[in-house]
């Protein structure tokens, strides 16, 4: 029989190591962070270099090598310590129950409407040995997150503003795994935002699965923007990734005009091929894609704009493979994430004829990584001789690297130290995917 002390289960659950270790997307990032919080006030003690106790995976499912990253991790944690209690929560426990219980060591298998418990399910269980089991479904309503994500190991702090999907994009598990599109409230935005200002932070990137979607109270996303501003503490504000057809032009406009919003879209394509947009059920024509694109390019200067792009969907002939070269070398693109086709259960291209080989999804792959590393480099070359500020992450080998709001990855050095400090440098000259830049005095 467990007992309570002041919230807790007994000493042996709550003295216990605990690591973290995070799968996927921003938002994993910022919602991982916020755990390492709860669990830490919970009375836990949080490891990284010694071998824990638990281990709480944060899972991704977005693609097939999620799925096998979650399983080598599994192997990776009982190889070292055989006796370890491991939790697998988020996006796969919420649509893998079945099969991820069938895991060695795996103690708790916990879904994202339960994720943020984790700690109390743990606390209050550690010391059955009973697997668990909690992957409820998915409310859509506001929520709050009662704690700030701090995450001592970045400069540049994740805040999650929204959860869930309504959009069903045919090749996506994720409205399955997330559930409904939902916001969060948000006076409990800005109460975490001013907390994180107070803790260090000086850039804050916003984070969620469909964050254009944005409604809390008659709220959208450029209230959010607006309201971070006023924060004198924040300096940046970073848009993560934002579906087209959500991006109202107003936050444009306020790209161009608030100092303080990052230079800087990152706007899923998936296909530049009409026939693959529809078959993906994607919201949008490439026409329509394209004169946002243009138009951003054409009122924030020097914005950087970056894409995803899906390799050999069901279906995608050589024809189509052309249309969607032809695109992205035709528009302000900056740089590609490609992703290889990946079938995903409860997802509606799963039931398409027609499918890609993977030496064909190997060949279009590298030739959009190529066309990638050529937008980069041509970008990063329009940008020599400028003087621009840069935030400071890290130092490494004697040298400082940094960000620039239009996500110039940038090396400097200096005999200061640097590292979450903004600095004026002079751009000078490229290596690799790097610019080498001269620090103004």
């Amino acid at each position: 029989m467990l007992l309570n002390l002041n919230g807790f289960s007994d000493t042996l659950s709550f003295m216990k190591k605990v690591s973290f270790i995070n799968q996927g997307c921003r938002l994993n990032q910022s919602e991982t962070s916020a755990l390492e919080q709860l669990f830490e006030n919970e009375g836990f003690d949080i490891t990284k270099n010694q071998v824990p106790d638990i281990t709480v995976v944060n899972t991704c499912t977005v693609t097939e090598n999620g799925d096998a990253d979650t399983r080598k991790i599994i192997n990776q944690l009982v190889k070292q310590n055989d006796q370890i209690k491991i939790a697998l929560i988020g996006c796969q426990s919420q649509i893998q129950k079945e099969a991820l219980l069938k895991f060695k060591n795996v103690q708790w298998v916990i879904g994202n409407a339960e994720k943020m418990n984790t700690h109390k399910i743990i606390s209050e269980t550690y010391n059955s040995n009973e697997q668990l089991c909690r992957t409820e479904k998915i409310k859509r309503e506001p929520f709050t997150i009662n704690t700030t994500s701090l995450d001592s190991t970045h400069t540049r702090a994740n805040i999650k503003i929204q959860d869930g999907c309504d959009f069903y994009c045919s090749f996506c598990v994720i409205p399955f795994a997330r559930g409904p599109a939902r916001s969060r409230v948000f006076e409990d935005i800005i109460r975490e935002a001013i907390e994180l200002s107070e803790a260090g932070f000086q850039e804050l990137v916003l984070t969620g699965v469909n964050i254009g979607t944005y409604e809390h109270d008659g709220k959208v996303i450029l209230d959010i923007v607006k309201a971070l501003s006023r924060i004198e503490g924040i300096k940046r504000i970073r848009i993560s990734s934002i579906e087209p057809t959500t991006i109202p032009k107003e936050l444009i406009v306020e790209m161009r005009d608030n100092p303080k919003l990052c230079r800087h879209l990152h706007i899923p394509l998936q296909a530049g091929s009409e026939d693959i947009l529809k078959a993906m059920s994607r919201k949008y024509s490439m026409k329509e894609y394209r004169d946002f694109i243009n138009f951003a390019y054409e009122t924030v200067p020097d914005i950087c704009i970056g894409t995803d792009v899906i390799v050999g969907f069901p279906g995608e002939e050589k024809s189509h493979f052309d249309e969607t070269v032809a695109n992205l070398l035709t528009m302000p693109m900056h740089y590609l994430h490609v992703f290889s086709y990946s079938e995903r259960e409860f997802a509606r291209s799963k039931k398409l004829d027609s499918p890609v080989s993977s030496q064909l999804i190997a060949e279009r792959s590298k030739i959009l990584r190529d066309i990638s590393n050529r937008l980069k480099k041509k970008y990063y070359e329009s940008q020599i001789g400028k003087e621009i500020s840069c935030l400071i992450e890290y130092e490494k080998s004697g040298s400082w690297y940094g960000l620039s709001d239009n996500y110039l990855r940038i090396k400097c050095n200096s005999d200061m130290k640097l590292k979450n400090k903004f600095v004026t440098v002079k751009l000078d000259n490229i290596e690799k995917s790097l610019i080498l830049a001269t620090i103004k005095s």
